[in-house]
């Protein structure tokens, strides 16, 4: 039986963030209006979602359910360009952030939904928009470390690419071993959730099952599968996303070209 949470229980645990805003204020670790923020904000998104789930789980609409997912997905393609340290151009950077996401999250999702986890209908809110979310949140931050990494790894070994191109190399040779590393950063995250899980810790999807009540054994089936879903879909968007900003960096004639790519190509 699940044991309700009331509001003064969230006002005790608030307190300890409280606490620890003004202990970094008191040692000068300039944290305290982030962490203020974050907690606000942390309070009201999740307040909505509450809201707008209770609403979902009573529809039955799969255009409503699908505008929901879209949502979910601009919003982490927004926030995979708002974590890079420079800028990509245009409307380009937001595209490929979101098409990647679409290609390693909604994708895998619904191959799950219609393979594996079986739900009826397929797009029961239930089951459809927990699993793009936790698959969205875990891609969105392998995606974001690959595409920094990359783009920071080139700029700073601009001659570096440009003498292998100068000697005779192609362009997708002088890149390989920057994008290589890239995509081992991107991937980083998930390898170690992966194998921390059981041992170190326990992952939220299978803690939050059991505390709702469910069978242990089965809320970690539940979990494995979602730690499998996540890595597949890490991968897939880190290899593709980063794919295409390697080629975005060179233009026709394979000659560096950060001008296609980023807002600003100067410091």
């Amino acid at each position: 039986m699940l044991i309700e949470i009331s509001a003064f229980d969230l006002g005790l645990a608030a307190v300890l963030v409280l606490l620890l805003g003004l202990l970094g204020w008191q040692m000068n670790l300039g944290i305290s209006r982030q962490l203020y923020i974050a907690a606000a904000r942390t309070t009201v998104q999740l307040l909505l979602v509450g809201l707008v789930l209770k609403i979902l789980f009573a529809s039955t609409s799969t255009l409503f359910i699908l505008l929901i997912a879209f949502i979910m997905i601009s919003v982490a393609g927004w926030e995979i360009l708002s974590r890079q340290h420079r800028k990509l151009k245009g409307w380009w950077g937001f595209g490929v952030s979101t098409g990647s996401l679409f290609i390693s999250s909604f994708l895998i999702t619904l191959l799950s939904l219609l393979v594996v986890i079986k739900a009826d209908p397929w797009y029961s809110p239930q089951y459809s928009i927990p699993l793009l979310g936790m698959l969205l949140g875990n891609t969105m931050t392998g995606i974001a470390l690959g595409m920094d990494r990359l783009i920071q790894t080139a700029w700073q070994q601009r001659p570096l690419i440009e003498q292998r191109l100068i000697l005779g190399q192609t362009a997708d040779e002088a890149i390989t071993d920057i994008r290589r590393e890239a995509m081992r950063a991107g991937m980083i995250p998930i390898i170690n959730s992966m194998a921390a899980a059981g041992l170190v810790s326990l992952p939220g999807m299978m803690t939050g099952q059991i505390l709702a009540g469910a069978p242990p054994v089965e809320a970690v089936k539940y979990q494995i599968l979602i730690m499998f879903m996540i890595a597949s879909g890490t991968g897939l968007g880190v290899i593709s996303v980063l794919w295409l900003l390697s080629k975005r960096m060179f233009d026709e004639r394979e000659r560096l070209c950060f001008k296609r790519l980023l807002k600003f190509s100067h410091e």
